[in-house]
């Protein structure tokens, strides 16, 4: 080749390296500026996950300390009045109806309850089989009912063989076995079915430990319950249940599975509510496995001992006023109860037990009691004697150690029943923080927060290595804390909306090392914007009910009342001062107010006439009795079903006046009869001088304008 040739040759090839090295260049930049845009859309839609997380457990822990505080006061009145109000409370949560802890055939009836040949569902008979328990998943897979005949043999036989139970259970892994552990289902019967799908029906080699909350928010809680509690019976050595916060009658009356109930049983709904009770009164209350795993449903406190819950009789706390977890014994007519029950050898036998003198979790007793139970169920035992109910129990409280007398003084019994009560509710209620110490849970109202160091104690002095609970909805379905020691487990998927959480459960082999399994039970993607918009909306309904509460906490901020324009950073303050649900509001700003200035301030007079709901079919002249129901609709809605203590759905004018009463004492503010009367004829359509609860509380529900009238255009996002 010529010196030119070669020389044109060099030049091309220098071109073409130069081009090349300019194109990567230019990939490589475009390939950086691509990644940097992907991690900062990653951490946008991480914040927008964390914030809608944020609204739902805000609003749902603020829904649970409202709940308690209406509770406790009803407590004050019961302390400290004998008016009409005492009364009517003691009326309310009395325990004159709910039948003895005696043969509960003879007070549930259940033979007398004929099975119609138009019946189509599955069919129950006892000593139950494998191939019945099977059949009545699939019929409840297939959105059938269980017959109330076969539902209250069913809790009858359950409520049996738990009175036999100690209240902390002991687990042992065999070699090659490995055992489940099931967080909250609240009334996802779905998840349980896909449970049982992924990792088999409960058995002899299969066991489970289901830890509370199976009830409340979900629509199959009733069918829940029947399940677990058919292979409770079917597997009473590898079925194990621990109580949750929501096995509480008052929880139901709240948060919908009193009202699921009286709407699947209209007939026989009461005295299936009554047995529930009853047995929700007996669950254990935490399982022990290879005394190493400590399992209970909300966690601990500094004062927790599990020798005392060991000894405690749990169903005693059903003798307090109003029959449930959340109040101890305290008044003087319990104790005077309490002494006379010591002075009457011939009385009630639950009363005349005295306390349980029941080995620690550290020594065999309460795993000897249950070993004792028959191999295979419950009712073979039954038939192979004819001992009584009464009399079964009391050998097996005797052979467990336990008195059946009491010579204690009543007051320190008292004293005694209260320190009891308070281990119970920490165990059903608390929930772990990153720190030290132990302080009252004032976010749910109930229990307390516990740091590391309280789990350190509780789990080194009883000798265990780790604490499994569940009480808490988790993104992933599952989460550590506390250095690894305490693990949350939640079973409900799609909790607060489709989309919104992964269920979850746990294999725990003999290393004691567990293994998570995730599921989802709905088929649609985890859309960050669907369960985004779903939560302002219920956002909304919230800033809605506090219109006035908010009203006065912006004029705080604009004390003339001249411009109706306030800044941002007062707004979020006056908000947060309005609805105290701790979240980021100015971060929140932009999807919830549409037409703020480019200087920082917005017309929070505007803003408020933009919280549109569609108004209810009737109209009430008294705006402030109706924002009242609007911003205490579930409290208003639990005093209803309190009061209607005979669970027909329907209440009187003369109930009607009384519930607002209650309701206005509780909140310190002045409702007039005049305009109490005027809201009860305006709503009894059909005018025959009662008022359908259901009918009422619907009217009233909250909801949203078309999104179209109301939001913002939706973020590119």
């Amino acid at each position: 080749m010529s010196p030119a040739g070669l020389t044109f040759s060099r030049l091309c090839l220098s071109v073409c390296l130069s081009s090349l090295c300019l194109t990567l260049c230019l990939a490589m930049r475009a390939a950086l500026l691509i990644q940097r845009w992907y991690r900062q859309y990653v951490a946008r839609l991480e914040m927008r996950r964390r914030c809608t997380w944020n609204i739902f457990q805000s609003i749902e822990y603020s829904g649970q300390q409202d709940h308690i505080k209406l509770y406790n006061f009803f407590g004050y009145l019961m302390d400290h009045f004998s008016s009409a109000n005492r009364n009517l409370v003691s009326h309310m949560f009395g325990e004159s109806d709910v039948f003895q802890d005696m043969e509960w055939e003879r007070h549930v009836c259940y033979k007398e309850i004929e099975v119609l040949d138009i019946y189509t569902g599955p069919h129950l008979s006892f000593p139950l089989t494998i191939s019945s328990v099977t059949e009545l998943v699939h019929a409840f897979k297939n959105k059938q009912k269980l017959h109330a005949r076969y539902v209250l043999q069913l809790l009858g036989k359950t409520w049996t063989l738990l009175r036999l139970m100690p209240n902390i259970s002991h687990v042992c892994t065999c070699k090659h076995k490995e055992i489940t552990i099931c967080g909250d289902l609240h009334g996802h019967l779905e998840d349980l079915l896909l449970i049982f799908y992924k990792n088999g029906f409960p058995s002899a080699e299969t066991p489970y430990v289901f830890n509370g909350d199976f009830v409340d928010r979900g629509k199959e809680s009733i069918e829940i319950l029947l399940v677990l509690f058919a292979f409770l019976l079917l597997y009473p050595h590898d079925v194990h249940l621990n109580r949750g916060n929501h096995e509480d009658h008052i929880v139901n009356l709240r948060y919908g599975f009193t009202k699921e109930v009286l709407g699947k049983y209209q007939v026989h709904g009461k005295m299936i509510l009554k047995l529930l009770q009853k047995i929700f009164s007996w669950l254990p209350l935490a399982t022990v496995i290879d005394q190493k795993v400590l399992i209970l449903h909300g966690g601990i406190s500094d004062k927790t001992d599990l020798n005392v819950i060991a000894k405690l009789d749990r169903h005693r706390v059903r003798y307090s006023s109003f029959v449930s977890a959340l109040r101890p014994l305290k008044s003087s007519g319990a104790s005077a109860r309490l002494k006379e029950a010591a002075l009457d050898p011939d009385g009630d036998d639950e009363l005349s037990t005295g306390r349980r003198r029941v080995q620690s979790l550290t020594h065999g007793t309460p795993l000897r009691l249950r070993q004792e139970l028959p191999r295979h169920s419950v009712h073979s035992e039954s038939s192979r004697t004819s001992r009584s109910v009464e009399e079964e129990l009391r050998e097996r409280r005797r052979l467990a150690g336990l008195s059946l007398s009491s010579d204690s003084d009543p007051a320190e019994v008292l004293e005694t029943d209260t320190n009891e009560w308070k281990q119970i509710v920490d165990v059903l209620w608390s929930d772990p923080m990153s720190q030290n110490g132990c302080v009252p849970n004032e976010v749910r109202g109930g229990g307390c927060y516990w740091g590391p160091d309280v789990t350190h104690k509780v789990l080194d002095t009883h000798k265990l290595q780790l604490l499994i609970r569940s009480h808490e909805c988790k993104q992933e379905g599952y989460e550590f804390c506390h250095n690894g020691r305490v693990l949350t487990i939640f079973s409900a998927s799609n909790y607060y909306d489709v989309g919104s959480n992964r269920g979850a459960y746990i294999r725990l082999g003999p290393d004691l090392i567990p293994h998570f399994k995730q599921f989802q039970s709905s088929r649609s993607t985890r859309d960050v914007g669907r369960t985004e918009l779903s939560a302002l909306q219920a956002l909304r309904m919230q800033l809605f009910a506090h219109k006035s509460d908010l009203i006065h906490e912006f004029q705080e901020y604009d004390p003339h009342v001249v411009s109706g324009v306030i800044s941002v950073k007062h707004w979020a303050a006056a908000v947060e001062k309005a609805l105290r649900l701790a979240l980021p509001w100015r971060v929140l700003r932009s999807q919830l107010v549409t037409d703020s200035a480019q200087d920082g301030t917005l017309n929070y007079q505007h803003w408020v006439n933009q919280l549109s709901v569609i108004q209810p079919n009737t109209e009430i002249a008294n705006t402030s009795l109706l924002e009242t129901l609007y911003k205490h609709h579930s409290n208003l809605e639990s005093i209803f079903r309190m009061i209607d203590t005979d669970h027909s759905g329907l209440i009187s004018f003369e109930e009607f006046h009384q519930t607002w009463k209650l309701l206005s004492s509780h909140l310190q503010m002045d409702i007039s009869d005049k305009a109490i009367s005027d809201l009860a004829e305006s709503i009894d359509f059909n005018k025959d001088g009662s008022i359908d609860i259901n009918e009422f509380m619907e009217a009233f529900r909250l909801v949203e304008h078309s999104r179209a009238e109301t939001d913002a255009p939706a973020s590119p996002e």
